[in-house]
């Protein structure tokens, strides 16, 4: 084969430090096209990004070349730098560490971003921990109910 003929879909989940509810209705409309320029500027393609106060959904294409954590280590450390320089907030901030990534076909992707586009509605419902611990479950990952929150 003449190429490298890829299809790579990932739906991201990461929290604020704490779960700290800080990300803004104002913020949020700063922070969503920042990220998405730090992942186009790593030729990745983010086809969605949704959250709330203390959380953020992304589905991202990526290319057989990325490496999956060098890319989430970008996009949190350099948000967390624009948001700190440029004051955004009143107080440091920071998110949590680690994240969640889930693979996505190309026949869940739909479904998938519409999921990331409600998610204020959805979590009119269930919290941030019950989803968190949904997704873990749902895709047979193993976690340690004692650190998980760390």
């Amino acid at each position: 084969m003449a190429g490298t003929y890829s299809n790579l879909n990932f739906h991201v989940v990461f929290s604020t430090k704490n779960r700290d509810a800080i990300i803004t209705p104002e913020l949020e409309q700063e922070l969503y096209p920042y990220i998405a320029g730090i992942i186009k500027g790593e030729e990745g393609i983010l086809l969605k990004i949704g959250g709330t106060e203390n959380h953020v959904h992304l589905v991202i294409r990526l290319k057989p070349r990325h490496v999956i954590p060098d890319i989430l280590k970008k996009i949190k450390a350099n948000s967390s730098k624009w948001i700190n320089e440029h004051k955004k907030i009143n107080s440091r901030f920071s998110w949590q560490g680690g994240y969640g990534i889930f693979s996505v076909g190309e026949s869940q992707l739909p479904r998938t971003i519409e999921y990331v586009g409600n998610q204020k509605k959805h979590h009119q419902r269930v919290t941030f921990k019950e989803e968190f611990i949904g997704f873990l479950e749902k895709n047979g990952i193993q976690y340690d109910p004692e650190h998980i929150w760390r």
